[in-house]
Formats: C-alpha cells, structure tokens, sequence
C-alpha cells in the first residue's frame, strides 16, 4: 500500500524547492531571509535534500551498539568512596567514573564491587606509574574493564603546568604505555575546551590535535623499539567530551569525533574506534532557578546517546552549588535510567545516520575541523601553540563572542537572562563557590580557565539580595 502510495507523488528536486521557496518570499533575498550562520560559521539552510549529497551515507567507525550510564565519584574516604560506588551500581549506573588527587587504598575503595558488570573510569589528578601498575595488577584477575584515562597534554592545558616536567611526564606515560597487559591508557579532555567557552569547531579540532601528539611521539617510540603499532595499546583512547544543549549541532559534534579520528588513526595504521565518555556541559548551568538545569542535561544527554557516547555521565542539578548529595545525583541517573529503559533510547544503533541536516552538519563540522587540525600541525602542533598562547587566546574569543550574545540576550538561559524569577533567594544555600577561584601561583603557561556564562548576572544578584 505504501509503494504504491509513493508512486503517485513526482519527486521534486532540491532546485524546484528552492525555486518554490523563492517565489513564496516575494522577493526577499533567499540568503539573508532563510540561511543563518551561527558561532561555528557554518550555515544553516531552511531545508536539505538527498541531491545535497554526492554519495551513500557511510558508517561511523566505532559507533556503539549500546551505551552506558555512568556516576561520577570524588574519592577522598575510601570507605564512603566505597560505599557510594556500590550504592550507584545497585540503583542502576552501568560505570563509574572515579576522580582522585591522591594515592589511595585500592582494596578498599573496591571492596564487594562488581568488576564484570561496571565500568570503571579513572580521572588521576597526578601521575604514578607505581600506583597504575598497581592498579593493573589488581585489575588482572577481576574480569574487569577499566579506562586510566591519563591525559598529560590535557593536565597541561588545565593547570598551565606539568605533572612533573615535560620529559618526565612523557616518561612515566611511555613506561605505562609499555607495560605489556596495559590498555585503555590514553585520554584526550576535550571538556575544558568546551566549558571554557571554545566553539565546536575548535574542540574538535584541539582534540585531535592533541591525539596527534600522543601517537606521534608514542608510535615513533614503539617503531624504534621494534613493536609494532598494534602492540603500543592504542586502540582504545578515550575522548571525554562535553555536551550542551544545541540539540542537533551536539549530535554531529560527537558524530564528527568518531569521524576526525578514524582520519588520523587510519594515517597510524591502528584501530580507527575510539571510546567517547559525555558529560553535560557546565557553561550553561545556572544558580538561580537550578531546576531549569535538569531540562538542560536532558537534552544533553539526548544529544550525548544519539551522537553515539559509549558512556554518558550524570550530572546532578545542583552541582553547581551544592556539594555531592544522594537526592541530586538520583535524580540525574534517574533521567538516563527513564531515557533508556522508557524513552527506547537504547534500541537504535545510529538513529542520525541517513538524516539530510544532521549529516551535512557533521560533514561541515568535521571539514572545518580538519582545516584548523592542519592549521595547528603546520604550526608547530598542539604543544607549541599551547606553549606559545595561541589555543587559550583562540578559545578566549570565541567566549568572549558567546559573552557578549549572552548579555545582549541573544543568547538565552531560562530564568537567568530572559523570565528571571526574582523572588528566588540563593545566599543562604550555597555549600560550594559556584564562580571562577582566583588562585595565584606560578604556571609555564597560561592556563585555560573554565567559566560559566550566567556568573557575572549572579553575583550581581547575589550581592544585592535582602
């Protein structure tokens, strides 16, 4: 019945479209009324069509087959660590993603885990090759898939400073490297990128950058140690990414990940998958009028699962001015529980592939991307424009340019900028400084400072509540 319903219908073609569109405006220019450009600088057209595309759409290397929900822990107390562990997994996370500035007990931060059905992520706020063979070691009969997610470039950028310096760093990250049962090692943090204000474009393009200085060193070291490519571990590196609510453009944000890398790895002749763990973005989290943050993440997370996340972590409403506390951190699993066990969000395996305006966002994203990747690489590469401050004043205008569509208004945040609710008192409620600390001390380079877009607004009203 539909086959036959189709045959009725002639197919019209993209130029009888626009032909169509054109008479409908009565003379208005096409361009100026219907295409906008937005902060990527890609333009955005009023409708897409098949003749847009030359070729069959084709797979997304390393897209997942399903994702997993993931809790975000500080480990201080090992035994509370342990303990909220185990209390996310029963409640239904999938992964945990654990944070750690210091060496801690192993034994008793995993006591009565369940290696086999989570996943572990690390994020080490310092850099021990004792402490991660250690780590291994325990791991080695556990059944356990763990990610040590060290990213040294990454601690670089964040910190203005070194583990330790740069031979040093490269050292004990190449000694891990080599350890002959270690995987799942290397990490790109593309979150600070994002929350700092950088665009898309230049979080895609920073990213792969940054995997580029990682396999061009660590690849040459492997051939000149007579291993091959296959045998360094580099298969598995992880991209952390940060999700905001630009629904569509997300979508083939994260889609143009997979796409770029598998680029860059097939120049290594490695494995072109890559694991991708999502976060929802800090940029645009609000104090005032926080339950608004709840619709936010979960649009992002949204993006994050159709994008194609392997694991897509929680992020409570109130993280932003509250410290970690069980009703929050329920309430934002809940959201990717009720997503993937009631929403059928688990069930198709790229939904977007095939999608005339997702596909052509991720073709003009990952084009744009590569552009500025062999911009930096014919520059010196990652390292040296980091060194020389030209990511970090880069990123500065592209906030900067965000800042200002913000306070025009632009830019909206409900209950912030547009229908502020000013009866909402928030003094007396913080646990946590919600703004950018100020913390002098002496760094090698200037550091990529994360900030949130609704600051200055809030402390204004903070200062002036009764």
């Amino acid at each position: 019945m539909s086959d036959y319903l189709f045959k009725e219908f002639d197919e019209v073609s993209a130029k009888e479209w626009k032909q169509k569109i054109q008479v409908d405006l009565k003379g208005a220019d096409y361009n100026d009324t219907l295409i906008w450009k937005n902060l990527e600088g890609i333009d955005v057209k009023p409708f897409y069509h098949q003749d847009d595309f030359q070729d069959n759409f084709q797979d997304i290397s390393g897209f997942p087959k399903k994702w997993n929900i993931a809790q975000a822990i500080f480990i201080d107390d090992e035994t509370i660590a342990n303990q909220l562990m185990l209390d996310a997994v029963n409640r239904g996370a999938e992964a945990v993603l654990l944070t750690s500035e210091k060496l801690f007990d192993i034994k008793t931060v995993f006591k009565n885990f369940s290696f086999k059905d989570c996943k572990i992520h690390f994020d080490f706020k310092f850099l021990s090759s004792d402490f991660i063979f250690q780590l291994m070691d325990f791991f080695s009969d556990k059944n356990a898939t763990v990610f040590y997610n060290i990213d040294i470039a990454g601690n670089l950028a964040r910190s203005g400073n070194w583990f330790y310096n740069l031979k040093e760093d490269h050292s004990v990250l190449g000694a891990i490297l080599q350890k002959k049962n270690s995987e799942n090692i290397l990490s790109i943090d593309t979150t600070l990128f994002q929350n700092a204000g950088a665009t898309m474009v230049q979080q895609l393009g920073y990213g792969m950058a940054q995997a580029n200085e990682y396999l061009n060193r660590f690849c040459d070291t492997c051939h000149s140690e007579g291993e091959t490519i296959e045998e360094s571990h580099f298969s598995s590196i992880t991209f952390k990414i940060s999700v905001g609510t630009n629904y569509f453009f997300e979508i083939a944000k994260i889609r143009a990940f997979r796409k770029l890398y598998a680029l860059i790895a097939k120049e290594y002749k490695i494995s072109t998958d890559c694991n991708l763990i999502a976060t929802p973005s800090k940029r645009n989290k609000t104090l005032y009028d926080y339950n608004v943050n709840m619709l936010r993440t979960t649009t992002e997370y949204m993006s994050s699962i159709q994008g194609g996340a392997n694991s897509i972590v929680s992020l409570a409403y109130d993280s932003t001015y509250h410290k970690s506390n069980e009703f929050g951190e329920r309430i934002a699993r809940n959201q990717l529980l009720i997503l993937k066990e009631e929403s059928y969000f688990s069930f198709a395996e790229d939904p977007s592939k095939g999608t005339y305006y997702i596909e052509s966002l991720t073709d003009q994203l990952s084009e744009k991307a590569l552009e500025l990747f062999k911009n930096i690489e014919s520059n010196g590469g990652f390292l040296s424009q980091l060194k020389e401050g030209t990511i970090q004043r880069k990123i500065k205008e592209s906030a900067q340019k965000e800042q200002e569509l913000f306070d025009s208004g632009k830019l909206e945040l409900l209950g912030t900028n547009i229908h502020p609710n000013n009866n909402d008192k928030m003094k007396d409620d913080l646990e946590l400084y919600p703004f950018v600390k100020i913390k002098s001390r002496k760094t090698l380079l200037e550091p990529i400072i994360e900030r949130r877009l609704s600051e200055n607004i809030e402390q204004e009203r903070l200062k002036n509540e009764e």
